[in-house]
């Protein structure tokens, strides 16, 4: 049994240490470090980048500190706080100039769980983009209220409705793309933040014929730490989806 284990472990090294995890972060000092350990324990190999908005709370510099005993640890630091969608698209460049192959989405605050890590790369190799997704069966959320469970199933089906797509998580964050995937796209062009940015992505990825495939995950609401949520980001998605229909 233990040979078969260390087999898995040497067959599963290669596409490993071909993927990047981003994970942009702003005051996430009670979490960074807590993650990384659960990532590694979840797949071995993985490099991480953390692209940090100059927190105040000193997130940067502790992932600074971190990378001196991890090699596999990225640290993008930002003069303020820039966004969630530049966050994403600094870190895609940064996996594309690197020659990663596979690039997750992942939020800083265990609302991903690290568990659904080895889900995602099995299903990558069938698919041009996985999406962790809480609307098929087997997935979910906790800790939600109810109010922000109908703003999330309401801001999915309001999206898949306008922009004509099957896919039923739309807003979710928790991705992984192929290299090729974002080299098709057109990077530069993507100027939407929060929930929008998430909806964006995922049409220009279907817009350009590729393959898109959702697993369950249960979604946590976060432990520690403030969210980043709020109305506005809210209001923007309905707004910018209509932007995102008429002109991709």
């Amino acid at each position: 049994m233990t040979g078969l284990i260390a087999f898995f472990i040497l067959q599963c090294q290669p596409m490993n240490s071909k993927t990047l995890i981003i994970i942009p972060t702003y005051n996430e000092i009670e979490n960074i470090k807590k993650l990384i350990s659960a990532i590694r324990e979840k797949v071995s190999g993985v490099s991480i980048l953390v692209v940090d908005d100059n927190s105040p709370d000193g997130t940067g510099a502790l992932v600074e500190k971190l990378k001196a005993d991890d090699l596999g640890i990225h640290l993008l630091s930002r003069a303020g706080k820039l966004g969630l969608g530049t966050a994403y698209i600094a870190g895609f460049k940064y996996a594309l100039e690197h020659d990663f192959e596979y690039i997750f989405e992942m939020d800083a605050d265990f609302s991903h769980d690290p568990c659904y890590l080895p889900d995602f790369l099995d299903a990558i190799k069938g698919a041009d983009l996985v999406l962790g997704s809480r609307y098929v069966p087997g997935g979910g959320v906790e800790n939600w209220p109810f109010y922000r469970k109908m703003i999330s199933i309401g801001g999915s089906l309001y999206s898949r409705t306008l922009l004509s797509v099957p896919y039923r998580d739309l807003t979710g964050g928790f991705k992984c793309f192929k290299r090729s995937t974002l080299e098709a796209i057109a990077l530069d062009d993507v100027h939407s933040e929060g929930y929008s940015f998430q909806i964006e992505m995922t049409y220009r990825v279907h817009k350009k014929g590729l393959k898109i495939k959702e697993i369950p995950i249960v979604f946590k609401d976060r432990l520690e730490g403030k969210s980043k949520m709020s109305w506005t980001i809210f209001f923007e998605a309905i707004i910018r989806v209509w932007h995102i229909r008429w002109t991709i």
